[in-house]
């Protein structure tokens, strides 16, 4: 048994289930896949503007952002490698090169997953950074090698203040797996991190649940909710652990949030979509539900926002 599983996404997914996805794949045309199966898009960046001092925002790809906020540099779920675990490849360039980043001073990790917990990123940040983990996922890290008092690990609703910066876990419907033998041996969660000029929220991998309407009240406001739109075909195999780009505008909905920021897409080929579904059909949502589209980023990978309060 597993540490957390009480709290763990159901009905939980194994094996079998692998399987069966796999042979319907299989057997399934691959032709709606085929036809917009193309990644994300890539504007060029040198990382010049991370180094300036107001609040901004980029995408890196995946759930990769980095963000100044509060005069501090902060890297979410980070992975510059190749390959998400030495299995899943990807497909486009991180959107800043690593060596242009300027000092990262705190990082969050969601969860263990590979494609979310990435060793070797983590270790070119060097014993400058803070990490910020849930419970359990600190002791990856220390068997990396990075320094045991430059990990905080947290619990659903503690928080970790850096400076002007506060950290805050909150909860999502998950789970987490490293190796065979540790399934949900760890927490998992997302961050709301806030500073003085305005708050974001960054999911990590979550379904949608009932908790997101919890967040946005026991934790806003929050201006800027990174929410995932990808990795959510077959609906029957993924619904309990990942969301349709429909379930995440309805996540942002229930946050009040005031702006969305789509992540979690066009970076790597995890599920059976075409990676440039899941902009489409975000955007058709804001468009049937009458939202304004300013509300709406869908960046290009490498892209720098301003994040004004």
């Amino acid at each position: 048994m597993g540490r957390f599983d009480a709290l763990a996404t159901q009905p939980a997914r194994g094996l079998q289930h692998i399987l069966k996805w796999k042979l319907e794949q299989l057997f399934r045309s691959r032709a709606r896949a085929r036809a917009a199966d193309v990644p994300a898009p890539v504007r060029d960046n040198d990382g010049a503007a991370l180094h300036a001092p107001e609040p901004h925002l980029t995408w890196i790809g995946h759930a990769s952002f980095v963000v100044r906020l509060g005069g501090l540099l902060v890297a979410t779920d980070p992975i510059w490698s190749k390959r998400a675990g030495g299995f899943v490849r990807r497909l486009i360039a991180p959107g800043v090169p690593i060596e242009r980043l300027p000092p990262v001073d705190l990082v969050t990790v969601s969860h263990d997953h590979f494609d979310h917990l990435d060793v070797p990123t983590l270790r070119r940040f060097g014993p400058r950074a803070r990490f910020v983990v849930p419970l359990g996922v600190g002791k990856v890290l220390r068997r990396a090698g990075l320094p045991a008092e430059r990990v905080v690990e947290l619990d659903w609703w503690q928080a970790h203040t850096e400076g002007a910066v506060s950290v805050t876990l909150v909860p999502s419907r998950h789970w987490s797996m490293r190796s065979l033998w540790g399934r949900n041996a760890s927490l998992w969660g997302g961050f709301v991190v806030r500073g003085p000029e305005g708050a974001f929220y960054h999911s990590g991998d979550t379904a949608y649940f009932d908790g997101f309407a919890e967040i946005g009240a026991r934790a806003g406001p929050i201006d800027w909710a990174l929410l995932p739109i990808g990795a959510y075909d077959p609906r029957w195999f993924m619904q309990p652990q990942h969301m349709c780009p429909e379930e995440a505008g309805e996540a942002f909905l229930a946050l009040r949030a005031r702006t969305l920021v789509a992540m979690h897409w066009g970076t790597f080929k995890l599920t059976d979509e075409p990676l440039r579904e899941p902009p489409e059909r975000i955007r058709r949502f804001f468009d049937g539900r009458d939202l304004p589209r300013e509300r709406l980023w869908v960046l290009d990978v490498g892209e720098t926002r301003a994040l004004v309060p």
